[in-house]
């Protein structure tokens, strides 16, 4: 999947709003990929594993209000866009374009969410054109 697409970009959370989904990476993953993916990762075939191009998106239940405003940005995008499994990587980790103005304490305060937080968004009807 391509990269740029998918990056939480400054100029977006300054604005106050992302309008696409996010990517994001996971430790394991099974040899299998689901659109918009276009590639797998893994050698194993095991079921409980995500396939790249996976959707999951946060619950509408997660309480906001106690996270800072940079990351109640890019939450709001989770909630209404979700985010796909695009590359092996960190636990829930979505990347970021850099920039200086990044506060970083307030994107840490992102690390308090758990799997349980998120919902896999059933995609099977979407096709790849």
């Amino acid at each position: 999947m391509p990269i740029l697409p998918g990056l939480v970009r400054y100029d977006e959370v300054a604005a106050g709003i992302i309008n696409h989904a996010l990517r994001f990476t996971a430790p394991v993953t099974r040899r299998q990929y689901i659109y918009p993916a276009r590639h797998f990762a893994a050698d194993s075939n095991d079921a409980s594993l995500p396939p790249m191009g996976l959707r999951v998106r946060l619950k509408a239940s997660v309480d906001l209000s106690r996270f800072g405003p940079q990351s109640q940005v890019l939450l709001r995008a989770l909630q209404t866009y979700g985010m796909i499994l695009a590359d092996n990587g960190s636990p829930w980790y979505v990347t970021g374009a850099p920039n200086v103005g990044w506060d970083d304490d307030d994107m840490h305060q992102l690390q308090t969410l758990h799997g349980a937080d998120f919902e896999v968004v059933d995609t099977s009807s979407l096709t790849s054109g």
